[in-house]
């Protein structure tokens, strides 16, 4: 298979913090070789499961220098730079730059709700700002607006826009998007995994990849060979996995407690608003786990 621009099996992945709620960075670098080493070809940092919202600018860029360092020879590492003011995410964008990102993941503006010809200006604005190639990231459930066909069809003439990330579910707008243009598709949803890839994605941002990325690197590569059978198979393997890490509670948060579970991660430590898992939120997370032959 040759590898498009952003890989094909991604992580947004967790930022590994101490009891006091501290970025580790020793654990960030060490989190990241284990991920690459057990399949993923990209990794997402300071995306919404890497708690963006709760570092600050830059902490960002430390998370995003230590990475690079450790694996930025072996993967494509991305930054999350999206936020709902356009001025801050230019800064982000072009800190991420200099510190050797090699693309950029840009959220939908969420909580303030712009029309559709704010978003285009927005997104337009930020893949002008670098010469990093921009995956843009829908995910209405989160930001209160999706990136409608039009404003996408708009968006793909951008030389540097290159990718959407799909977290909409909405597999036809996804298809009228694909058929008329040459953006890559990325599953945004662990469960849309094997709809995404069968309509021609190439690829995943997952979560639940943190702890079955090779698994996800194998449909993924069925999928390319067509081999629908083996995909399907592996598919129904980890829905008890990925119903225990993104149906419980916050992914983020039963991330971090799977890694725990998994020996990758000592602490599970999060920032609030978020809590680390109850008894009960930890046994039903380890059960789904068990049950996909994970742990």
């Amino acid at each position: 298979m040759s590898t498009p621009a952003f890989g094909r099996v991604l992580t947004a992945m967790v930022t590994p913090m101490k009891e006091d709620g501290a970025l580790d960075l020793d654990a960030a670098a060490s989190l990241a070789c284990h991920l690459v080493d057990h399949g993923n070809d990209g990794l997402v940092i300071n995306g919404t499961t890497g708690e963006s919202s709760t570092t600050t600018d830059e902490e960002k860029s430390a998370l995003l220098r230590v990475v690079l360092d450790a694996v930025g020879q072996r993967c494509r590492v991305i930054a999350g730079v999206g936020t709902n003011d356009t001025r801050h995410t230019l800064h982000l964008a072009r800190a991420a730059e200099e510190v050797g990102a090699h693309g950029l993941l840009v959220v939908t503006p969420y909580y303030n709700k712009p029309p559709q010809s704010g978003l285009i200006a927005h997104f337009r604005q930020v893949a002008d700002a670098t010469e990093l190639p921009v995956m843009l990231y829908d995910i209405p459930g989160r930001s209160g607006v999706p990136l409608t066909v039009p404003t996408l069809l708009d968006l793909a003439s951008h030389p540097r826009i290159l990718a959407v990330k799909d977290a909409k579910a909405d597999f036809w707008a996804a298809s009228e998007v694909m058929r008329a243009t040459d953006l890559l598709w990325y599953s945004g949803n662990d469960g849309d995994n094997l709809l995404h890839l069968a309509q021609g994605s190439v690829g995943v941002v997952g979560v639940t990849s943190h702890v079955a990325a090779g698994r996800y690197a194998e449909m993924v590569a069925a999928m390319e060979s067509g081999d629908i059978d083996t995909a399907r198979r592996i598919h129904f393997s980890l829905v008890p996995a990925v119903n225990a890490v993104m149906g419980i509670t916050q992914g983020a948060m039963s991330v971090k407690a799977a890694l725990v579970e998994q020996g990758v991660l000592t602490c599970d430590a999060v920032r609030g608003p978020l809590l680390t898992l109850t008894d009960d939120e930890r046994a039903r997370l380890r059960a789904g786990l068990k049950e996909s032959g994970l742990l």
